[in-house]
């Protein structure tokens, strides 16, 4: 397929770091259109933006004429239409293994410390910013204890998440790393994830889609 890649993205929302580092690892040519998340109450509320995917969320795919959502699908879609460079391995019973991981971070973890939450407990319930935080480094530190553990205890892992080239578990673990850092969480109790973090980051194509790295990231 021909058509154009759009990605409809914000610099640090870690779903869209997710499909950046997808689209990197396939070699593929996207264009990036900056949705700031936080800029007049939320570009992504805007009603043009709400055509694109009523959930009013990033990452939106644009491929050609057709409107991708959901940061896992769409991973799984680009996987499917570019299979050089696999994001999920051979069998059966590894698939699930990378899908499992990918899950904790994109389904257990992040979604309990999406913008919107926390911006919600802040309009809402007033809740002081050192508690959101907490709430944070809470989410977080359960799901790495997890993530950790299943890395530990597998003979699949290797160099990272399963084997010795990345794959859709990587993408997630990445950036929910980043925003572990950037909440304080101490990392010290997650060796093997820190281990893999710093060789996913080695790469140029987790390089490349740091959010520091994005045009629409502060100057």
């Amino acid at each position: 397929m021909s058509e154009a890649l759009c990605l409809h993205s914000y610099w640090r929302s870690s779903a869209a770091y997710r499909v950046r580092i997808g689209l990197n690892l396939k070699g593929l040519r996207y264009e990036i259109i900056p949705v700031h998340l936080l800029r007049d109450g939320g570009e992504q509320r805007k009603p043009a933006f709400a055509e694109a995917n009523p959930q009013k969320l990033v990452p939106v795919l644009q491929h050609g004429k057709r409107m991708l959502r959901q940061s896992l699908a769409i991973l799984e879609y680009i996987d499917e239409v570019w299979p050089e460079t696999p994001l999920l391995p051979a069998t059966a019973r590894d698939r699930q293994r990378v899908r499992a991981l990918a899950q904790v971070v994109a389904c257990d973890v992040h979604p309990l410390n999406n913008l919107r939450v926390i911006q919600y407990f802040e309009h809402e319930w007033n809740v002081p910013q050192p508690e959101r935080d907490a709430w944070v480094r809470h989410w977080i530190e359960e799901g790495f204890e997890a993530f950790e553990t299943m890395l530990q205890n597998h003979p699949a892992t290797g160099d990272f998440c399963d084997g010795h080239a990345p794959s859709l578990a990587d993408c997630c673990l990445v950036p929910q790393v980043y925003n572990a850092r950037r909440f304080g969480v101490d990392l010290t109790p997650y060796p093997t994830i820190v281990r893999i973090e710093q060789a996913c980051l080695a790469l140029p194509a987790f390089d490349a889609a740091r959010p520091e790295r994005q045009p629409d990231a502060p100057g």
